[in-house]
């Protein structure tokens, strides 16, 4: 927090964007800066999240507001900006990839997720006329740049943080989502409306080979087109806009 404040001092930024921290959300704000907080999806009603958003000069939410507004958002909607999904390949061209047997990649994440690569190796095993392939998983392999490996994947198995599901909606790759516990449950209900909006098949925990053949075989049957409904192209953008025009109103109202 001292070298937020010093930073402050010497900056004198027009805003703050936060991603996340309640605590340092407010901590700038009490140093009379503008604040944009990104919220996330989950249940959010407890009392420092309320606080923040109350605050919150404006609200970030990197989801589409026509397939999720928690209840919890709707008292800041006029201060709150869907900008639907952000990922770092939205300009990437999609790749194609021509493969004899049906592929899948399993994508995890620093966050870290309850299977590892021990747990796609078994079942790749048990599953051998399908070609498994994992990334960012505790004991495999990690790239910098899983995008290629992504686009060739017939289907991916994705745990359902925001920035793996916009890879994937950047892709249009047919998804399996397997939730993994955070807090207020974000993911879960991410999963969730990802389901209920026919985006993506989801599973809670790690099933066995049968269950398997099935979610993989819904999976193949889905019409992953549906993934423009994620909104990715323009939401880096969008979001970038509504935090200068926050910040540039501020701006403004100082130099008066």
């Amino acid at each position: 927090m001292g070298i937020i404040a010093r930073w402050v001092e010497e900056t004198r930024p027009a805003a703050v964007v936060v991603d996340v921290s309640v605590e340092v959300a407010l901590f700038v704000r009490l140093l009379g800066v503008p604040v944009i907080v990104m919220t996330m999806p989950g249940e959010r009603t407890d009392g420092p999240h309320a606080l923040v958003h109350q605050l919150a000069d404006h609200i970030v939410a990197a989801w589409p507001r026509e397939l999720y507004e928690p209840e919890w958002l709707r008292p800041h909607a006029a201060k709150t900006s869907y900008v639907g999904g952000i990922s770092r390949f939205e300009d990437h061209d999609v790749l194609s990839s021509a493969q004899n047997r049906t592929s899948v990649l399993v994508l995890g994440g620093k966050g870290g997720c309850d299977f590892d690569q021990a747990t796609v190796d078994t079942t790749a095993a048990q599953i051998p006329e399908i070609d498994w392939k994992a990334l960012g998983l505790r004991g495999g392999r990690r790239k910098t740049d899983p995008w290629p490996d992504i686009c060739a994947a017939d289907i991916v198995i994705t745990h359902a943080g925001q920035n793996c599901v916009a890879d994937v909606a950047a892709a249009r790759r047919p998804a399996i989502v397997l939730p993994q516990a955070r807090p207020f449950n974000e993911q879960y209900i991410t999963a969730d409306m990802l389901v209920r909006h026919g985006l993506a098949v989801a599973t809670s925990g790690w099933p066995d080979a049968n269950a398997w053949r099935s979610l993989i075989w819904q999976a193949q049957a889905s019409d992953p087109s549906r993934w423009h409904r994620w909104h990715i192209a323009g939401a880096a953008t969008r979001a970038a806009k509504a935090i200068e025009t926050t910040a540039s109103q501020y701006t403004e109202i100082t130099t008066l």
